[in-house]
């Protein structure tokens, strides 16, 4: 049911800062072959974890304001933020069981 929507620079502050459970922030970019190979994975994890945590997805080719400021220099960069802060990080494609065992603490918690 539930996939990644994508955030803007516009949009991130609030999508993801004044989120009210956590949220796993992909970034990625269309020229990135494993962005690709992680984009399913975390589609996955947003439909299991719907109650429980949001993904969503920054092109940091089109935004590259949000990409400055959290210092993307490699993608994909998953990273998780819980209340405005930045919680957890995974820096490359993982797979699925890699991912929910490190963000693990944000899965099991409902809100």
């Amino acid at each position: 049911m539930s996939s990644a929507k994508a955030v803007t620079d516009n949009t991130f502050e609030h999508e993801v800062l004044q989120a009210d459970k956590p949220v796993i922030v992909d970034f990625w970019a269309d020229w990135c072959g494993p962005c690709r190979m992680v984009s399913p994975v975390l589609d996955q994890i947003a439909a299991e974890h719907a109650g429980t945590v949001d993904v969503v997805k920054v092109n940091i080719d089109e935004n590259p304001q949000v990409a400055a400021e959290y210092g993307i220099t490699s993608i994909p960069a998953i990273y998780l933020f819980n209340d405005g802060e930045l919680k957890s990080s995974v820096i490359g494609a993982r797979p699925k069981q890699y991912l929910e065992k490190e963000f693990a603490e944000y899965l099991q918690t409902s809100h």
